[in-house]
């Protein structure tokens, strides 16, 4: 039976991304990543703190061709409601960034993340499912398809949110559902998106528009589910018109390209991310619509708590507690992060007055207060930052009305 000190147990790119932080920092790392099904066509959005972290792991140099910088974002109201919002732009340059985060395609990641698997000699890879999982008080044995049986010191459960290791610790989970579907797309357009994410709020949800490298853009389209059940059928051809209205011809003619999909929107949260010596990470911790752009980088977030918990004394065996650790250490992001999301989301499908009045009111004092917006803007790059920065805020903004 091989030992190791951390399982793995997912090839997704949470999964590759923790064995590779873990294997970085000292630990000897199980991979257990089956192939993956299909290939995603998906793209994410990555925040300069997440950035940061993939450059601290030396990826983000292999990784930055593919990517295009988010130097602006701008909310236009797209409701026909009565009370509608200003439309609002945050610029990077505000709060001293070139850049918000970078626009990639999931699988220029995945094969930077393959590529540093493979010489990484802290990692040996197992292209199985995990078909038994037993945690114990000492470790955490495994039983492979095929029967092969591994034992590990911890075990980080990034399968997604049938997460088997979760349903063996015995986690429970609260699930929700969305009147929505999210259609998501990569399309071309003839005028240059000059590196500006714009999103548009509609009745039935965001319709977000990010740069992609060259003159190309993703899309993601919240939608009513028939709406969207029956746009996916259109040709290509008469999608692009609709992208193309529903943009205001903002980026001219766009054509969308092959793998347009559909997914069902809905939230998952587990009632803990860790105990004794697992711990959960991604989508196996949390699911929530893709609003925001902070999927992944709520998931990297996690790795970065896990990664200080387990390599920070890289030489001592992994705490018994390390899964508690990083249960307590991670609460407060994640449950924040899941609420902020499902509120801004169900604010835009409320037909309630005075809900419609408050997100108005907000993004008009947000548009006409630039401390307030750089707090708001900081806090949505990395948690904490913005409200570090609320002092900073009001001695400029006193300064300037001394003057």
């Amino acid at each position: 039976m091989k030992n190791f000190e951390v399982a793995v147990i997912g090839g997704g790119l949470a999964g590759m991304v923790a064995a590779v932080a873990i294997a970085r920092g000292g630990r000897n790392v199980a991979l257990i990543a089956p192939p993956a099904a299909k290939e995603d066509r998906r793209t994410t959005a990555l925040m300069d703190q997440s950035i940061r972290f993939l450059d601290r792991l030396t990826l983000w140099d292999k990784l930055k061709p593919s990517t295009a910088p988010l130097t602006s974002m701008r909310i236009i109201d797209g409701t026909n409601r009565l009370l509608r919002a200003p439309a609002t732009t945050f610029r990077a340059a505000e709060v001293g960034l070139d850049a918000f985060g970078y626009n990639f395609p999931n699988k220029a990641l995945t094969d930077v993340l393959e590529t540093a698997i493979a010489g990484e000699g802290n990692i040996t890879r197992f292209d199985a499912f995990a078909e038994t999982i037993e945690i114990g008080a000492e470790s955490v044995t495994l039983t492979l398809a095929g029967g092969e049986q591994l034992t590990a010191d911890f075990a980080v459960g990034a399968d997604g949110r049938k997460s088997k290791l979760r349903e063996t610790a015995g986690i429970d989970v609260r699930n929700w559902s969305y009147p929505q579907s999210a259609m998501v797309l990569n399309f071309s357009h003839s005028v240059p998106h000059q590196n500006i994410s714009t999103e548009f709020h509609t009745e039935h949800g965001p319709f977000t528009q990010v740069p992609l490298s060259g003159s190309r853009s993703s899309l993601v389209w919240v939608q009513n589910p028939a709406e969207a059940a029956q746009n996916v059928e259109l040709s290509l051809e008469d999608l692009s018109r609709l992208v193309e209205e529903r943009m205001q011809s903002m980026l001219g003619k766009v054509t969308v390209e092959q793998g347009v999909q559909v997914w069902p929107l809905s939230g998952m949260m587990a009632h803990r991310f860790g105990k004794g010596r697992i711990a959960l990470i991604g989508e196996a911790a949390h699911v929530f619509p893709p609003i925001g752009a902070q999927g992944l980088n709520l998931s990297l977030r996690d790795i970065m708590a896990l990664t200080d918990i387990l390599c920070t004394r890289a030489e001592l065996p992994v705490a018994a507690d390390a899964g508690d650790q990083f249960d307590r250490k991670r609460r407060a992001d994640i449950m924040t992060r899941t609420a902020s999301v499902d509120l801004l989301n169900r604010s835009l499908l409320s037909d309630f007055l005075p809900v419609q009045m408050l997100r108005a009111a907000g993004l008009h004092i947000l548009s006409a207060i630039p401390p307030l917006r750089n707090v708001v803007m900081r806090e949505g790059i990395e948690p904490g930052r913005g409200l570090r920065g609320i002092p900073d805020a009001l001695k400029e903004r006193l300064s300037r009305k001394k003057a």
